[in-house]
């Protein structure tokens, strides 16, 4: 839809268990907005969007701001904690020795990183932040757009989150997660490209972080089980979202 702009999907059409459906027009998820031309960044405002959440880092976001209309309110609600460096992508790969000889270290790096989305005070006051936005888009041709970097880990579990407090099936929630990797594809293998020539285990551990993984979703869903009890469990007492919150979400963005 947008070309410089990497995982850009609205998530109308999802089902719910109950038959509903997500209404097109009302909930986008990206990855970042830095490098939208005029048109594009026209383009967000044509179609509705009036509120931007962005779960990236201010370092982030001092190096690539958002490009976005001026009808658009911005809303900053960094996942990670400012001197995390490493969860945000702004450490120098290059510089890893494990990442030359262990294939597995990006992935223990995205491991830990999805237990700081699940555990860290300041992922749970983010995403408390995004579903206060959500619950205030009730005007009818009005969207709400959301996204980190890449929009795949933070982004994505903030869509694990929504989709969960609509009531949509595990598997559908599970699916929409790893079509990150499709929308990715081409990005993931232009980093594959430029990372082969420092050796296979480097490019591996560069995939592994450019791409999502069931085991990433797991370690996080697993986490909130051993710590909070279950997903229904932690939106209700760290994401603040009750049964009026929940039925006020459905009302918001299903048909």
């Amino acid at each position: 839809m947008l070309k410089n702009c990497d995982n850009f999907r609205d998530m109308g059409g999802i089902r719910t268990r109950d038959g509903h459906v997500i209404k097109e027009g009302k909930i986008i998820r990206s990855g970042k907005l830095s490098e939208l031309t005029d048109r594009e960044t026209a383009f967000l405002g044509e179609y509705g969007v009036r509120d931007d959440v962005d779960f990236r880092t201010a370092a982030e976001r001092k190096n690539e701001p958002d490009r976005i209309p001026d009808v658009v309110s911005y809303h900053f609600a960094p996942v990670f904690p400012e001197n995390d460096r490493t969860r945000s992508g702004e450490s120098k790969w290059e510089s890893r020795r494990d990442y030359y000889v262990d294939a597995n270290a990006a992935a223990n790096d995205m491991i830990e990183a999805y237990n700081g989305i699940v555990l860290e005070d300041c992922a749970k006051k983010a995403y408390r932040e995004f579903f206060e936005v959500l619950l205030a888009n009730d005007r009818d041709g009005e969207s709400v757009l959301f996204h980190c970097s890449a929009g795949k880990d933070r982004t994505g579990m903030g869509a694990v989150y929504f989709l969960t407090a609509l009531g949509v099936d595990k598997a559908d929630i599970r699916a929409d997660y790893l079509a990150s990797n499709r929308y990715l594809k081409a990005q993931q293998d232009k980093e594959h490209a430029r990372a082969v020539d420092k050796g296979e285990i480097f490019a591996q551990n560069i995939f592994n972080l450019g791409s999502v993984s069931e085991s990433y979703l797991d370690c996080a869903l697993g986490t909130i089980n051993n710590e909070y009890g279950g997903l229904d469990s932690y939106l209700t007492n760290e994401l603040g979202l009750g049964a009026r919150e929940r039925e006020d979400l459905r009302r918001i963005y299903l048909r």
